[in-house]
């Protein structure tokens, strides 16, 4: 009795919504961070001289941080969530303030800014693979896919933020060269100031407090899953890329996902050629990923619920962005098709795309997991989530040299949901970790 411990499923502690709501913000704010400068493009243009390559270069950063993502992933699993976690947000401190270095010398600050961004990029692998980890590790099985959502989901609604906040807070420049006087130039490059500032706070003030407070692990693990053993770091390699059923849905969730990461980066290049202005483009990105957290979160608490229909939501959420995504296009193919190019039509078609798959998100991380188990969360989620940026930098870096015509980029849009959609059709879903909390817990 005096050393008897307590049943490992079932325990679970009122802090674990605090820990979620750190790491959260941690993910918005790097988000936000992130997507700084694409909403803003045509005002950076010009108080900094950023060209065409530069925006995408900008973007471009984030894929590129992804580098040493095998890294964070054996972070993640040899040293737990506070080391990986303060590290991460440390770099983000150190990039938010390498972008506000007050240097004169115009070519100097856009080199201080573009490591500032490869610095916040450097954190995208823990924002982005962590959650189901953290899910695990407090979460209860029935409260998994919704700690899961909100805790992925979150790097997005940061994205979105920036499509809010840039536009609203830094003025779009004149639509005339000749009447760009230089106090507009400066008072267009102050409020940028500005919001580098008001990022680096906020990103030093998430910092404070999760070094002040961010535990590892609970007391004691709140299911059979979490208190398990998990296979070690080479064994989880050689059991993901031998996994044929593992690698179908991996392939289903990077291409699509890494194509539209990539092009609502750069929305705002994309909708300036059908004349739509920077606040409009910013609004379509905002309203998009709002959606898709939203709905995300409903379908992962509705998952919670009626557990192993991971595959069906998948198919609903698929089929749905197909269908987005090739009426965006072919809208946007106006003198071919003559749909009406409207920013109704824009706007609806966005936020449909948006939805659907910013939606999938925590859905596929949790059939990741349940499909491989007992690999760890940290690195099968990694997996493909570096597979996806290698999508996305492919795109991006294809974007570098063809940046004056769209449709292309377009087009990769159907195409990959599509493609998606074919691979998800064909999976045989299995429940290894749900088996194990439900069976051996009773």
């Amino acid at each position: 009795p005096g050393g008897r411990l307590p049943p490992l499923s079932g325990r679970v502690y009122g802090r674990r919504w605090l820990v979620l709501l750190l790491f959260s913000l941690l993910s918005f704010a790097q988000g936000l961070v992130w997507n700084t400068w694409g909403p803003i493009q045509n005002s950076a243009r010009l108080a900094f001289g950023f060209s065409g390559w530069d925006i995408a270069l900008l973007v471009f950063w984030g894929p590129i941080g992804f580098a040493p993502c095998f890294f964070f992933m054996w972070l993640m699993d040899k040293k737990g969530l506070r080391v990986t976690v303060l590290l991460t947000s440390s770099l983000m401190v150190l990039g938010a303030g390498l972008r506000c270095v007050p240097v004169s010398d115009i070519e100097i600050r856009k080199k201080l800014i573009h490591g500032g961004q490869l610095l916040n990029g450097l954190a995208g692998p823990t924002v982005m693979n962590a959650a189901p980890f953290l899910s695990t590790t407090w979460f209860s099985p029935d409260e998994r896919a919704t700690a899961t959502a909100i805790a992925s989901l979150l790097n997005s609604l940061g994205s979105a933020a920036a499509f809010l906040v840039g536009p609203l807070v830094v003025p779009p420049p004149n639509g005339t060269a000749h009447l760009l006087s230089h106090s507009n130039t400066q008072h267009i490059k102050d409020r940028i100031e500005a919001m580098l500032y008001a990022e680096f706070g906020m990103v030093s003030l998430i910092f404070s407090a999760a070094l002040a407070y961010f535990p590892s692990r609970p007391p004691f693990p709140p299911s059979v899953a979490a208190a398990s053993q998990r296979l070690s770091y080479r064994r989880s390699f050689c059991r993901l890329l031998s996994n044929f059923r593992f690698l179908m849905i991996a392939l289903a969730y990077a291409i699509p996902l890494g194509v539209f990461s990539g092009w609502s980066g750069v929305l705002d290049l994309i909708l300036t050629p059908i004349h739509v202005s920077q606040v409009d483009a910013g609004w379509i990105g905002f309203w998009s990923i709002v959606g898709g957290c939203v709905v995300g979160i409903a379908m992962a608490r509705f998952a919670d619920f009626i557990r192993g229909m991971l595959k069906f939501i998948l198919l609903l959420l698929l089929s749905g962005a197909t269908l987005a995504s090739t009426w965006f296009t072919l809208t946007c193919l106006t003198t071919v098709t003559h749909l009406p190019l409207t920013t109704a039509t824009l706007y609806t078609s966005c936020i449909l795309l948006g939805i659907f798959l910013n939606s999938s998100v925590p859905i596929f991380f949790e059939l990741f997991v349940e499909t491989v188990y007992p690999v760890p969360e940290g690195i099968s989620c990694g997996v493909v989530t570096f597979l996806s940026n290698v999508f996305m930098g492919v795109l991006l870096f294809f974007l570098t040299f063809y940046h004056t015509e769209f449709s292309w980029f377009n087009w990769c849009l159907p195409g990959s949901c599509l493609l998606s959609l074919l691979l998800i059709l064909c999976f045989r879903e299995s429940y290894d970790r749900l088996y194990l909390d439900v069976v051996v817990s009773v």
